[in-house]
């Protein structure tokens, strides 16, 4: 079962989103959540294109926030990468 964790620029990206988005105090716990079926199914979300192959999407705890992950099969792990509000131009997306 592969570990799922977040790379510093995930969390300092979420973080963001925190501040600027005056998202609730368990924020963390419900991403926690979002991201737990990745532990049985590290391919659930759907491939991105572009500059962001070989990366996967999950929408998290709100149908806004995008969190980017990639799958290292041969190191049994799932990062997530950004977390990101899709509505925002700057989001990542497959071009």
């Amino acid at each position: 079962m592969p570990v799922v964790e977040l790379a510093l620029a995930a969390v300092e990206d979420l973080d963001a989103l925190v501040r600027t988005h005056s998202l609730p105090a368990d924020t963390r716990a419900r991403v926690v959540r979002s991201l737990r079926p990745l532990e049985q199914f590290p391919l659930l979300g759907p491939e991105l294109t572009g500059r962001w192959a070989d990366h996967r999407f999950l929408l998290g705890p709100w149908r806004w926030m995008v969190m980017v992950y990639v799958h290292l099969a041969d190191e049994d792990r799932v990062v997530v990468v950004t977390v990101q509000d899709a509505r925002a131009s700057a989001a990542a997306h497959g071009d």
